[in-house]
C-alpha cells in the first residue's frame, strides 16, 4: 500500500496538520489515544480520507521479556478503532529487570538501542512473532537512535535488520534522521546500513531534526529537519522508492507555514533523488556488456542495492550460529536470561547509579543518564503541570535530585506522585501555602486505596501542618 507524503499528528498542532494541504497520512502515538474513542482532530481527518497509523512507543519488543498481552491488546485495539493498514513500534527495550534477573523492575522513560548479538535477535523474533500473531494488522519496526554502543558486537545494524525480516517477515519503518544520528555518535555509515538492509521490506520512512551539542547528536524532533539527514533521505530514494515518508515532530512546535515548508523539501528532496537515479541508470547502454570480474580491484566492487542479505561467507554470515542451534528462528536456550542480565546491567548504570558494564564508553553513558533524567523531568511535568507551577524554579533541580536516586519503575504519572512523596516525607517545602498546594495535590491522585507507611507520614504531616 502506498501511503504518499504524512506528518506526525500532535494534539498541540492538530489544527495546524488539518489545515494542511496534500497531506496523504498521518501517525499517531498509541499511547496518547483512548482505546475506545478518538480526539476529534482524528475523525475529521478520517472523514476526509486520511489514513492514520498509530506508532507504538511502550512495548519493548526488544526486551528480555515477551510482550505484555495487555499492552498488544491496547495496541490492536487502537488498530481496529483507526481502521490502520499497519502498525508500528521500535527495535528497544524500555524495561529490564524483574523474575528473569529478580531484580526491581526498572523502566527506561527512553528507547534503548538492544545489543546485535545472537542472543538479543533470537529474543526480539521471538517477541515479533509473539506480537504478529497478536495484532490484526501487519506490524512494522523502526530502528532507533543511540547515544551508546554496545560491546562485542557480531552483526551490523543492516544484517540485524536483514536477518530480523528473514526470519519473522517483519516490515521496516528506516528513520533517516536516526541513521544520521548512529553515524555521529557510533561512527555508522548511513550508506552501508542501507546497502544490507532489505529496502523492498520499507513500510515508510522517517524523518525528523536534531542538533549536535559537545560532539554528540541529538534526536530531539524539536528542530528543523537538517541538510544531512535529507542527504541520507536522498541516499535511500535512490535505492527504493519507499512506500511512505513522514515528518515527525514532538516539541517545540513552529507554526504550520514552516511545517508546510518542510514538507515541501522533503518532496523536493525525494524528487530530486528520483531524477538523478534516473539519469545515472539512463548514462548506461543497456546493451553494455558488464566488465569482468577481474578488471576492478575486489575492494572496489559495492555490494547491490537491491541484496536483502550481505553475501555470505564461512566466517561472517549473518545466519550461521542460528543454524548451528537449529532451525532458523529457532530462540538459543539462555538468549533470554542472558539478554535479561545484560539489559538490567546497562539500564541500572544508567538510572540507578550502579557501576557501568563492562566495554561500555563511561563519558557516553553519563550523557545519556543525564539525557534520560532530564526526559523523566520533562515528562512528568507535561503529565502533572501544576507541579511545576507549585515548585517554580525549584522544580527541575528537586526532580533531577529525586531522579538520580530513584529509578523510574512505573509511569510517568506514578512517577509524579513517588516524586511528591518524597518531598512531603522528607520534610516538605519552607513555604507553608506551598507545602498545603502540594499536600492536597497527592491526596487527590492518591486514590481509594489501604494507606502504606508513606501514605501514613503524609497524612500525619498534614494533620501538623494545619494544627499550626
Amino acid at each position: 500500500m502506498r501511503l504518499g507524503i504524512g506528518i506526525g499528528w500532535r494534539p498541540e498542532i492538530a489544527a495546524e496538520v488539518e489545515a494542511l494541504t496534500g497531506i496523504d497520512w498521518v501517525e499517531a502515538v498509541a499511547e496518547n489515544l483512548c482505546a475506545d474513542h478518538l480526539p476529534d482532530s482524528l475523525v475529521r481527518l478520517r472523514e476526509r480520507g486520511v489514513t492514520v497509523v498509530p506508532h507504538g512507543v511502550s512495548l519493548g519488543l526488544g526486551g528480555a521479556d515477551r510482550p505484555d498481552p495487555e499492552r498488544l491488546a491496547g495496541l490492536a485495539a487502537r488498530a481496529e478503532l483507526l481502521g490502520t493498514p499497519l502498525v508500528t513500534e521500535h527495535i528497544a527495550f524500555v524495561r529490564a529487570g524483574g523474575p528473569l534477573t529478580a531484580s526491581p523492575r526498572l523502566e527506561a522513560g527512553h528507547l534503548l538501542p538492544v545489543p546485535r548479538t545472537r542472543d538479543a535477535l533470537d529474543v526480539l523474533c521471538e517477541n515479533v512473532r509473539i506480537a504478529q500473531d497478536a495484532l490484526p494488522v501487519p506490524l512494522a519496526l523502526e530502528n532507533i537512535a543511540a547515544l551508546i554502543s554496545w560491546p562485542d558486537e557480531e552483526l551490523t545494524e543492516g544484517q540485524f535488520l536483514a536477518e530480523l525480516v528473514e526470519r519473522t517477515g517483519v516490515r521496516l519503518l528506516i528513520d533517516v534522521a536516526n541513521l544520521h544520528t548512529n553515524h555521529v555518535n557510533r561512527g555508522e555509515d548511513p550508506a552501508k546500513a542501507l546497502d544490507e538492509l532489505p529496502v523492498e521490506a520499507i513500510a515508510y520512512v522517517h524523518v525528523a531534526g536534531g542538533v549536535e551539542k559537545d560532539g554528540v547528536w541529538h534526536d530531539t524532533h524539536a528542530h528543523p529537519v537538517s541538510a544531512p539527514v535529507l542527504d541520507v533521505l536522498a541516499e535511500l530514494r535512490s535505492r527504493v522508492d519507499p512506500p511512505g515518508v513522514l515528518l515527525e515532530r514532538d516539541d517545540a512546535f513552529p507554526p504550520g507555514a514552516e511545517l508546510a515548508a518542510e514538507l515541501e523539501t522533503i518532496r523536493g528532496t525525494l524528487r530530486s533523488a528520483a531524477r538523478a537515479g534516473t539519469v545515472a541508470r539512463a548514462a548506461v547502454p543497456p546493451s553494455a556488456p558488464a566488465a569482468p570480474a577481474a578488471a576492478a580491484p575486489a575492494a572496489a566492487v559495492a555490494p547491490a542495492a537491491s541484496s536483502a542479505l550481505p553475501t555470505p561467507s564461512a566466517s561472517s554470515d549473518p545466519s550461521a550460529d542460528a543454524r548451528e542451534a537449529g532451525p532458523l528462528g529457532a530462540t538459543r536456550p539462555g538468549a533470554r536470561d542472558r539478554t535479561a542480565v545484560a539489559q538490567t546491567a546497562l539500564l541500572s548504570a544508567l538510572v540507578a547509579g550502579t557501576p557501568a558494564p563492562e566495554g561500555f564508553d563511561h563519558r557516553r553513558l553519563r550523557v545519556q543518564s543525564r539525557a534520560l533524567a532530564a526526559k523523566r523531568a520533562d515528562v512528568v511535568a507535561k503529565v502533572a503541570p501544576e507541579l511545576p507551577e507549585i515548585l517554580g524554579d525549584g522544580y527541575r533541580p528537586a526532580f533531577l535530585s529525586y531522579a538520580r536516586s530513584r529509578p523510574m519503575n512505573g509511569g510517568y504519572r506514578r512517577d509524579a506522585m513517588e516524586f511528591v512523596e518524597r518531598i512531603l516525607v522528607s520534610g516538605g517545602l519552607p513555604d507553608p501555602v506551598a507545602q498545603r498546594r502540594l499536600t492536597h495535590w497527592w491526596e487527590d491522585r492518591s486514590g481509594p486505596r489501604p494507606p502504606g507507611r508513606t501514605t501514613r507520614l503524609v497524612r500525619a504531616a498534614r494533620a501538623v501542618l494545619v494544627g499550626k
